[in-house]
């Protein structure tokens, strides 16, 4: 299951559109950077650094006040002895990145097909995920059954002893919306998570608490399997297949499921991965779903050889603990896949400031930068109420608020610090080395597949302005950052 695409990438239509618009711990945690004492990237010397023409660039200011405002960052010589401020090798090569996305629960879909009329929704879906659109996402996740943000509690197998999959229920809002996002972007990455397995396959015989009944772990292997199946037959195919959302969280009032390390290793390695292996060999298999503060979960199931064989990656959350957890695992197991899934925004997350320079450095640049194929937030849309919604988070908000009375919608902070990536990068982009030579700077780099371009995303910690001089393979371009903003930069190189 662990296979690689070798097909060829094409560039989406954006760039066109946008150019011409304007220890072994501690080896794994400098690794997240693309950077160790004996890879950083050489700063270019004094006189090695040639003119240019200027590159193009967007910001984003702390306050909000400039959004994705374009800007040209000049090409300059260094003086001698001068360093720049962030260092750009494109010959280190990492992992491959697939971009960012956001989930289309249930909430979402019935927002979209229930809410929004056809060309309303037209509109803000090619904004959301056209190769010409504002944000350009190229990765979604979806429920298996229903989350706290579903307006009933279900599965698709709620009759006891039916194991097999029935996916009416999506086939009214779901299945329709992602059909039109395929439609728009064909290269979109679909991840389905379970949030229980059905009622009559657990210990507590409910949608809410309980385990997998070790006596039904076949039966849940089925459910998942002919689930793939029965979405792929919809003309929705699952990319990727999580074994459990959050399986150290048992909710007290929407479905959830606990599933320990040594359960989840046990059921993949006997039921699940031999009978995917078999029947959807295409789909790839990640463990763990859950917070950076307990990496030593999914190192239990990857120890297990048993399990590990099926396992590709391993599937990250942020509330609880810190990004550079995802480099520990990957150090351990640098063949597994990081991929980060789920952060939530909500009422709790704190000013626009806040909000967007969190998601910034955490997500958009902290997650790829720590070996992450892809970065997901939580509900694509919710409406003014916050849903909607059955348990569970009562203050969360997506992406972008549809405000179901007016029609208006809303672009929330982390909307903008992920158009900071998704909208510049092409599919499948390498992240390459990057390495900051004052403090206060954070960055990441993606190379396209044709290695003409490099697309580069900074965030200026600092209190003060700062004059950013970036260097790509010793040519230098800089740039003027306003204190806690965000700009990505993309720059045309020499291919080769």
């Amino acid at each position: 299951m662990r296979r690689e695409n070798t097909g060829v990438i094409k560039f989406p239509m954006r760039w066109t559109n946008l150019l011409t618009a304007v220890g072994l711990i501690a080896a794994g945690l400098m690794a997240c950077s693309g950077t160790t004492a004996s890879t950083r990237p050489t700063p270019p010397s004094a006189g090695t650094a040639q003119p240019s023409e200027g590159a193009q660039a967007w910001l984003t200011t702390a306050d909000g006040s400039r959004r994705l405002a374009p800007f040209v960052a000049d090409a300059i010589r260094l003086e001698a002895g001068q360093t720049a401020d962030v260092v750009i090798d494109t010959r280190q090569r990492h992992q491959p990145f697939s971009g960012y996305g956001a989930a289309i629960t249930d909430a979402t879909a019935w927002l979209l097909e229930r809410e929004l009329g056809a060309d309303d929704r037209a509109r803000l879906l090619q904004e959301l995920f056209g190769d010409g659109g504002e944000l350009g996402l190229d990765l979604t996740r979806i429920t298996i059954g229903a989350s706290d943000f579903s307006r009933s509690h279900y599965t698709y197998a709620d009759t006891p002893g039916v194991a097999d999959a029935d996916i009416a229920p999506a086939r009214t809002e779901l299945i329709p919306a992602l059909l039109e996002i395929r439609a728009i972007n064909p290269q979109i990455k679909v991840i389905a998570s379970p949030w229980s397995a059905p009622a009559w396959m657990k210990t507590s015989g409910s949608l809410i608490k309980g385990r997998l009944d070790p006596a039904h772990y076949n039966d849940f292997a089925q459910y998942l399997v002919s689930y793939a199946k029965a979405m792929a037959a919809a003309g929705t195919p699952i990319d990727m297949l999580t074994i459990q959302n959050e399986p150290h969280f048992e909710p007290e009032d929407y479905p959830g499921m606990r599933v320990d390390p040594a359960e989840r290793a046990r059921f993949v390695g006997e039921y699940l991965g031999p009978l995917m292996d078999r029947d959807i060999p295409d789909t790839r298999l990640l463990d763990w779903d859950h917070n950076w503060n307990e990496p030593e979960s999914p190192l239990a199931v990857l120890a297990d050889a048993r399990a590990s064989a099926f396992v590709d990656g391993v599937a990250w959350h942020c509330y609880g603990g810190d990004v550079s957890a995802q480099s520990i695992v990957h150090a351990m197991h640098p063949d597994k896949e990081t991929w980060f899934t789920e952060c939530a925004a909500g009422d709790w997350s704190g000013d626009w400031t806040t909000a967007f320079q969190w998601a910034a450095r955490s997500l958009v640049i902290g997650a790829p930068r720590n070996w992450a194929r892809g970065a997901v937030m939580w509900n694509l849309a919710l409406d003014q109420n916050h849903g909607p919604h059955l348990g569970g988070c009562g203050n969360c908000r997506g992406l972008v608020t549809i405000n179901t009375e007016s029609g208006a919608i809303t672009r929330e902070p982390e909307y903008y610090a992920f158009a900071h990536g998704s909208r510049f990068l092409p599919q499948q982009a390498v992240r390459v080395g990057t390495a900051t030579t004052i403090s206060g700077l954070e960055a990441v780099a993606f190379l396209g597949d044709d290695e003409s371009t490099v697309v580069i995303i900074v965030f200026n910690g600092n209190d003060r302005d700062e004059d950013i001089s970036i260097s790509v393979d010793g040519r230098v371009w800089q740039g003027k950052m306003p204190p806690g903003s965000l700009a990505t930069y993309v720059i045309k190189i020499d291919a080769g």
